[in-house]
Order: structure tokens, then C-alpha cells, then sequence
């Protein structure tokens, strides 16, 4: 199967297929990345050549930087790329209390294929809960971090990340995570849970590499029937879950909400500069 889709690059070899995330100026969770994600997602569930699928960034800062901060000032930015979203993939299901994000994360997660997040860059807000959305995430030290930065603009996160957050790292380092709102390093990553391992910055390629290799080789019934009874395990994140997260953050979006995010617009968010150190921006207000 051949994949022409906006904001990704895709290639596909030896039942892996590498997803290069490629949505300048800044790889934003937006109106092009989401839609286009999701129909990667119609498309690749139904691949044979794919059994791993590889997540990474053609931006040597940034992951994915965080949903697009329009979604809270324009609301009809926040419209067109909902229906755009649907629009990517009609005959599927939308349930009606989820989210544009939390929904294509959810899919994302449903996969029968193994995902895996390489994370040589920074991803934030949304960015980062697609990375937690993925089966398995590893980070290069010293360049790598990751943050939920909701809170100092007047929201919470709520694209899957109270409950991705907690089922990865239990409830009390979630709740500092999503709370005090800093950048964490791989190695706390690490410690904490949040990715599978942490590794020097020049090993990360190649060790990525290997693995998704490995289980690309293997045959498709075995990956699938390992992935389908290690998701059979209880876990924490339920639609219900989910659905909560998005009716507390639906009242989040105030009109103090979007004055703060177009403060935030005009200090420099959503520039090169102003990413790299968002949270230093973020407390300057």
C-alpha cells in the first residue's frame, strides 16, 4: 500500500512503516497533522506489510508541539479542523462526547500494528499525548522532553492526557505532571515511567531501529495476538475516562481562557524561539 498524506512522511519496509512527522513551521497538533493522522490510521489498519509503525519527527526540535493554541481563540479554526477530522475517515465511528484530539489519539491506540514514538525533540500539550498514546516511547538525553503545560493557560489537558498520564505513571506523578506543568528529561521520564527507556542521543536511531526490525519480522498473527492480549489487561483508560476529561475541559475555554491564549500569541507561542522555551515564556506573564 503507497500513503500520500500532508504533514507526514511515509515509508515502508520490512513490516515497518516509518511515519516522519512533517508539519512546519512547527509540527502543531493542527487542522492539516490531525486529519492526516487519522486517515493514516484508516489506512495502515488494514496493511499486511505493516506490523510496526514508527513515529518520529522530520523537526530536529520538535515532536509534535502542542495542539494549535488557535483551537481556544478561533473557534472556527477549531470547526474546520473537526470537520476535517471527520472528514478523514467518514464510515468511523465519532462518539459524540470525545474530542477531535481525543479521538484519533484513541485510534491510534487501537492499532493492531505495535507503535513506537521516537522522541529526539520536545512535545508538549497535545503533542505529548499522542506520544502516550503510542505502545512504546523512547527519548534521547539531552535533547528530548516532554510537558503538559495546560494549566498556566487557564485549561487542563484533554486530548487523553489525565488519563494516559495516570495509567502510565500512577496517580500522585500525574498529578505533578499535569499540575506543575514542567519539562521533564528523559531520565525522569525514564524513572517515572513515561518512556520505555532513555538513551544518548547518538544510540537512539539505531536502537529504535533494531527493535521495530525485530518485531517487523515477526509474523502478523503473533504481533497481533500478543498486542490484543496484553490490551485484555485492566487498565485505567476507559471511554468514560475520557469522556469525563472532556466535559471538565469543555468550561475551561472561557473568554479569560482565549485573552490569555492571545497574550500568549503575541509573547511569541507558536514561533521557533518561543517553543523551545515555552515555559520560561509562559511564566514571564
Amino acid at each position: 500500500m503507497s500513503y500520500d498524506l500532508p504533514a507526514l512522511r511515509i515509508t515502508v519496509a520490512d513490516g515497518v512503516a516509518t511515519v516522519g512527522i512533517d508539519n512546519p513551521p512547527l509540527n502543531l497538533l493542527d487542522g492539516t497533522l490531525l486529519p492526516s493522522l487519522r486517515r493514516f490510521v484508516t489506512q495502515v489498519r488494514h496493511d499486511p506489510d505493516v506490523r510496526v509503525i514508527v513515529f518520529d519527527s522530520a523537526d530536529p526540535d520538535l515532536f509534535i508541539a502542542h495542539g494549535d493554541t488557535r483551537f481556544i481563540t478561533e473557534p472556527e479554526t477549531l470547526a474546520a479542523a473537526a470537520a476535517a477530522t471527520v472528514a478523514a475517515d467518514p464510515d468511523a465511528d465519532f462518539p459524540a462526547d470525545l474530542n477531535l484530539m481525543q479521538v484519533v489519539h484513541e485510534e491510534v491506540r487501537a492499532l493492531p500494528q505495535v507503535t513506537i514514538g521516537k522522541l529526539t525533540g520536545l512535545a508538549r500539550g497535545g503533542g505529548n499525548e499522542f506520544l502516550m498514546a503510542l505502545d512504546m516511547r523512547f527519548a534521547a538525553i539531552g535533547t528530548a522532553g516532554q510537558a503538559q503545560p495546560e494549566v498556566l493557560m487557564g485549561i487542563m489537558a484533554g486530548g487523553g492526557g489525565t488519563q494516559y498520564l495516570t495509567s502510565l505513571v500512577g496517580r500522585a506523578r500525574a498529578l505533578e505532571i499535569l499540575l506543575g506543568a514542567e519539562l521533564i528529561d528523559a531520565e525522569l521520564a525514564e524513572r517515572y515511567g513515561l518512556v520505555n527507556r532513555a538513551l544518548p542521543a547518538d544510540r537512539i536511531d539505531a536502537f529504535v531501529d533494531a527493535l521495530a526490525r525485530r518485531i517487523g519480522a515477526l509474523k502478523p498473527q503473533i504481533v497481533a495476538a500478543v498486542k490484543q492480549a496484553v490490551a485484555a489487561t485492566p487498565s485505567s483508560i476507559t471511554h468514560q475516562g475520557l469522556a469525563t476529561e472532556n466535559a471538565l475541559l469543555g468550561p475551561l475555554f472561557t473568554p479569560d481562557a482565549a485573552e490569555l491564549a492571545l497574550e500568549l500569541l503575541e509573547a511569541g507561542m507558536q514561533t521557533r524561539e518561543g517553543e523551545i522555551g515555552l515555559e520560561a515564556l509562559i511564566s514571564g506573564l
